[in-house]
């Protein structure tokens, strides 16, 4: 189903047809909110739904962006195009991504069957920028059959990964500290697949052991995830575990994304970029009839000053929407 009778504009022909600079510049001007980014966006649509997204979260230090490294390897070598979003902490400064994962994967910067973009959190909770369905939508766009989505892995409940992924997997280490972490963080409530990072560690047993125990209180669900164990430093080497990561998600593709099943999620998905979409544009509505008033710090202003009370001046704001 296409948007319209006519042809497509010249940034989105130039998208279908891989063009690196012209997917780069039209995700900036996403994640900057440019006009005509969101045409352009509505145009790829019907181009989109052939990739495989592989969301990558967990503990902070697990070793994320080396399993997402060894990742775009493993693909690569299957012959598959691969997109990189890796979610960034926001710079305090420049208020951009801080691009550390960018360096981690530095070795794959010069193929060009491989694109990495960054983005920043910009404060946006769950892990996940509010550009990331863009992103992912520009990259399936491109022709990139695999995209893997990694979350900045900051501690706070990164459920939001679930969302855009077709696939969760959720990185730990033996050596924690606190056996309990993965439910505190409440990660081990979506993953697809729990991968045991930098398994040449001591403790490596005891974790996996306590993974199948927290799992076991999950009841019927106990069976759809598989712990893998991982030294991702050693990339596609004998004993690395990525051959059997790489197999354990695509055992999960083959069960959840077909049938009914595959349906089901289809629908979920779809639903929560949905709920993302309207959030952003209640959001961008807010934030002008903000400006109209002079801006937040004028409304709180007249709070302070007692001249309103705050749930009447956030009534006021929300009904000039």
């Amino acid at each position: 189903m296409s948007t319209s009778a006519s042809s497509p504009s010249p940034l989105v022909r130039d998208v279908l047809a891989g063009d690196v600079r012209a997917g780069a510049r039209l995700m900036r001007d996403l994640d900057d909110r440019r006009a005509g980014a969101l045409a352009a966006l509505k145009e790829l649509h019907p181009s989109t739904g052939r990739a495989y997204i592989v969301g990558i979260t967990g503990n902070p230090g697990a070793g994320k962006s080396t399993v997402v490294d060894a990742l775009i390897a493993h693909y690569r070598a299957a012959g598959e195009r691969v997109g990189v979003v890796a979610v960034d902490p926001t710079s305090p400064f420049s208020g951009g991504a801080i691009l550390g994962d960018r360096i981690r994967m530095q070795r794959h910067a010069l193929d060009p069957d491989v694109f990495i973009r960054s983005l920043a959190t910009r404060g946006h909770l769950g892990g996940l920028s509010r550009s990331t369905f863009d992103v992912v939508a520009v990259l399936d766009a491109m022709g990139y059959q695999r995209i893997l989505v990694e979350t900045v892995g900051v501690g706070q409940d990164e459920v939001d990964v679930m969302k855009a992924a077709h696939t969760s997997v959720v990185v730990t280490v033996p050596g924690l500290g606190d056996d309990i972490q993965a439910i505190k963080a409440g990660l081990l409530e979506i993953a697809d697949v729990l991968c045991v990072n930098k398994a040449d560690r001591e403790g490596v047993d005891r974790t996996v052991r306590d993974l199948m125990h927290m799992l076991d209180l999950r009841g019927g669900e106990r069976r759809d995830v598989e712990i893998v164990q991982t030294i991702a430093a050693r990339g596609l080497a004998d004993g690395s575990g990525l051959t059997e990561l790489a197999a354990a998600i695509e055992r999960h593709r083959a069960k959840a994304w077909r049938g009914d099943d595959g349906v089901a999620h289809a629908r979920t998905r779809a639903a929560a970029q949905l709920t993302e979409l309207v959030r952003a544009l209640l959001a961008d509505r807010v934030e002008r009839g903000l400006a109209a008033r002079g801006g937040l710090i004028e409304v709180a202003a007249a709070v302070v000053d007692g001249k309103e009370d705050p749930y009447t001046a956030a009534e006021r704001i929300v009904a000039d929407l």
